[in-house]
This record gives structure tokens, C-alpha cells and sequence, in this order.
């Protein structure tokens, strides 16, 4: 399907000992390959796109769990999956507040949380309680995202360990999810703008928050309020593109308000209010709900992301140049998307300290050593010596370009922008403390920039 690249290499790999100079040696990089540039921007179109776009239903955008490479380990199954996409609801099913009831008794606020209508309770002391009653919106529909698995939750999210191999590791976690985390509210008219709001109604339509939640009123007389473990928001500069920047983490009210961050996670003391932000959702905003943390892709933003169509041919390009380990001459190659966890006899291994590319040997691998730092045949730098994996969630991408850079210290391969872009990203771990890390596996980067560039061996003829 695809034309093999024209990698060839006038030198025998036969003679390279140990410790020869890599500046003598002719390497190659994965973009030195010929790309089949036709063929591939044929694959860059959405999956929307591909399929009718006259017909499909309108998509608001996408929620993408960071630590995952394209699954949960053990499968998507129902609600709990890795992805998940927002569309257009046949009928609208958003609420916004409508009637306040203030300075009512606990047995009071319990009548009216009882209505078959949804509502807010602030619990201020024993012995007063102030609901705010809500009302159906036709213009807007309502998502809901929590650990629960009751009916009103449309996204069920566990806690991401990284580097979980099955869903088991995730469970033994005692977790800091709140069962009904958040709620994001979406125009049904263009341009379909989506916000961010904390907490999500339970299965009796109602939200509570108790006398030791951050609650406090509003200017204009209304009530606000923040939930135990927070849901913090970080809205990239520049969209999410090969140009993008970080941006600065806040916390969003019940209500939508946007605050700086706490001095902990879960400090009763609010922080202050920044009125010139809003809690409207970006291409590449990311949500994090105190034990996952998501992306947002808004639809527009996918339809310019590659696919795993472009991914798999990327992957096919590179296998069809045939790149050999330099020690045991055999060629290498990704394995197969479907078997992307399990080490396969031709993948490739990198050493993290620079970068040289060979297929898994025991050459180095000497005893005084933990075991988990080998020299490198090629220029003989000892460090992490660890396979190589492609990165299947297309969603993480900021652009298409071909895997020519590696995560360190787990091996996760995706683009030079994509790498540069997710090193650079402070993401929230535990209570008050930032670290980045690998989007494909949650894994907190290492090392002086956090990946490497890739240095393959091309074939013998």
C-alpha cells in the first residue's frame, strides 16, 4: 500500500565497534524518511469528516483522559472509556438558576431539593440553608463527569495511575474524584460555545454543598461556592497548535467564576476572583478534577488533529524503511497498533541519554549496574535503556508531523512540536504539587528537557 523510502547507506554497520565517534557515522533521523506526503493528507481528515458530514450530528467537541495511549487498559467499555464526544442532544436537557430561596431551615431547603426540578443547596450553618432552584434552559445542553456510575453522569472517570496496565491498578487507589465532579453546559446554536462549571447534579437532581465547603454570596446577593477537592482549568495560549504555550491554572466555582488557586487543594480559604477570565472551554483547555485530568478538543480543533489512519500510516513508513540495530543487524519495527502494550522481538529500544536507536540485547548490560542503566555500543553514554512506543491518541497531537521524538523516561513516541508542547505543561499532582509528563501514560517526565530525538540505523543494502 505504501512505496518503501529510499534509505540507503554506504557504510557497514559490521565495523562499528564500541565507543566509535557518532559524528564519523552516517545517521539517519526518522524525518530524513520520504513520506508519501499524498497519500497521507488523504488521512488527515477527521472522522466526522470521513463519514457524511452532511448527515452526522453536530459535535460539540471531545474529552480526552491524559494517561491513556488510545484505550483504558482494559478496554472501552459503556461510559467508562479513555475519549469521550459531546454532541448535539435530540432535546435539549441544560438548566440554569431560576428562583432563590434564602434563610430557610434545613426542613425547608429538604421540601424544596425534593421538587422534581433541580437545585443548589448552600449549607451555611444548622440552622439555615439557602437553595437556589433551577430551571430548564432549551438552548443549551447539559454533560455531567464523575466518578459515580449512576445515570446522571454521562462521562464515568477513575483515577489515572500511571503506567496502569489494567483497570485493577486504578480501583486500589483510594480516590480523590468527586463522584459528581463537574458539568460542562453547551450552545445548541453556533458557534456552540462550551463552559466549565463545578459540581454535577446526583440522581435526585440536586447539589449540596455542606457546612464545610468553600461557599460564600455573590455582589449582586446570588450564592457561589467551591467543592471539596477542586476542578481546575488551564486554557493554553495560542489555541492548541504547534504555537501553543501553557497557561495559568485556575478553579472554577459552582457557579463558573474563575479563581486562583488555593494555597492546597482543599482549603476552605477561596482564592481571589479573576474577573477577565471566563470559564468558556478552548481547543486544548485542560480540566483537572483532582486524580484525571482531561483535555478538551473542540470539533473544529479535531478536524485539523491527525487520525489514527495518519498515525498507522506513519507507523507503516517507518517499518518500510527497514531501520537495523547496529549489534544484532536485525531489522526493526513498531508493532501493530492493537498490540501497542505488549513488547514485541523487532521493537525498538532507545538509550535516553542519546537518543541511539537499536533493537533489545544484552550488550552493556553489566552486572555491577542496577540493571536499569546500559552503555551504549555508539558512543558509549550509560543511562535508561528502555522500548520504544508509538503514541495512538491522535487527540494529544498539536500537529501532524512524522515520530521523530521520544517521552523520557517511558518511551512514548510522537512528534518533535507534540513532545516540545507536553514538556512544557505543569499539570496538577496531588494536593499543591505541578509536574510534566508523558500525555500517553501519565509518567512524570525526566531528564533536562523531559524527551530526546531519535537516532535510527538504516539498513545494510
Amino acid at each position: 500500500m505504501y512505496r518503501k523510502s529510499k534509505w540507503k547507506c554506504g557504510y557497514n554497520l559490521a565495523v562499528l565497534g564500541p565507543g566509535n565517534n557518532e559524528k564519523s557515522v552516517p545517521q539517519l533521523l526518522i524525518r530524513d524518511l520520504k513520506f508519501e506526503k499524498k497519500s497521507l493528507t488523504k488521512l488527515m481528515f477527521s472522522p466526522d469528516q470521513e463519514n457524511h458530514p452532511s448527515k452526522a450530528p453536530v459535535k460539540y467537541g471531545e474529552l480526552i483522559v491524559l494517561g491513556y495511549n488510545g484505550s483504558l487498559p482494559n478496554g472501552d467499555r459503556g461510559r467508562r472509556k479513555s475519549r469521550f464526544a459531546l454532541f448535539k442532544r435530540p432535546k435539549a436537557n441544560g438548566v440554569k438558576p431560576s428562583t432563590v430561596h434564602i434563610a430557610c431551615t434545613p426542613q425547608a431547603a429538604k421540601a424544596i431539593s425534593n421538587k422534581d426540578q433541580h437545585s443548589i443547596s448552600y449549607t451555611l450553618s444548622r440552622a439555615q440553608t439557602v437553595v437556589v432552584e433551577y430551571t430548564h434552559d432549551s438552548n443549551t445542553d447539559m454533560f455531567q463527569i464523575g466518578r459515580s456510575t449512576e445515570s446522571p453522569i454521562d462521562f464515568v472517570v477513575t483515577d489515572t495511575v500511571p503506567g496502569s496496565q489494567s483497570n485493577s491498578d486504578t480501583q486500589s487507589v483510594q480516590s480523590t474524584i468527586s463522584r459528581f465532579a463537574c458539568r460542562i453546559i453547551c450552545e445548541r446554536n453556533p458557534p456552540f460555545t462550551a463552559r466549565i462549571y463545578a459540581a454535577g447534579f446526583d440522581s435526585s437532581k440536586n447539589i449540596f454543598l455542606g457546612e464545610k465547603a468553600a461557599k460564600w454570596k455573590t455582589s449582586d446577593g446570588q450564592m457561589d461556592g467551591l467543592t471539596t477537592n477542586g476542578v481546575l482549568v488551564m486554557h493554553p495560549r495560542n489555541g492548541f497548535t504547534e504555537d501553543s504555550k501553557p497557561g495559568v491554572w485556575r478553579e472554577i466555582s459552582v457557579c463558573g467564576n474563575v479563581f486562583s488557586l488555593r494555597e492546597t487543594r482543599s482549603a476552605q480559604q477561596r482564592g481571589k476572583m479573576v474577573e477577565n477570565e471566563t470559564n468558556q472551554l478552548q481547543d486544548g483547555s485542560l480540566i483537572d478534577l483532582c486524580g484525571a485530568t482531561l483535555l478538551w478538543r473542540t470539533a473544529e480543533g479535531l478536524s485539523r488533529t491527525p487520525t489514527v489512519k495518519h498515525l498507522e500510516a506513519l507507523r507503516q513508513e517507518i517499518n518500510a524503511a527497514r531501520p537495523q540495530c547496529p549489534v544484532g543487524f536485525n531489522t526493526l519495527a513498531f508493532p501493530s497498533m492493537k498490540r501497542k502494550d505488549v513488547v514485541d522481538e523487532k521493537q525498538p529500544w532507545v538509550y535516553l541519554n542519546c537518543g541511539h536507536v537499536h533493537g533489545y540485547h544484552n550488550w552493556g548490560n553489566k552486572e555491577e549496574r542496577d540493571g536499569k542503566d546500559r552503555e551504549c555500543p555508539m558512543c558509549r553514554s550509560v543511562g535508561p535503556y528502555v522500548p520504544l512506543w508509538l503514541g495512538c491518541e491522535a487527540g494529544f497531537y498539536v500537529d501532524a508531523g512524522p515520530p521523530t521524538h521520544a517521552f523520557s523516561p517511558c518511551g512514548h513516541v510522537c512528534s518533535e512540536k507534540t513532545t516540545a508542547y507536553w514538556s512544557q505543561i505543569p499539570l496538577p499532582h496531588g494536593t499543591h504539587t505541578f509536574h510534566a509528563a508523558c500525555p500517553f501514560c501519565a509518567h512524570q517526565l525526566a531528564g533536562e528537557q523531559g524527551y530526546i530525538r531519535l537516532i535510527f540505523q538504516g539498513p545494510l543494502d
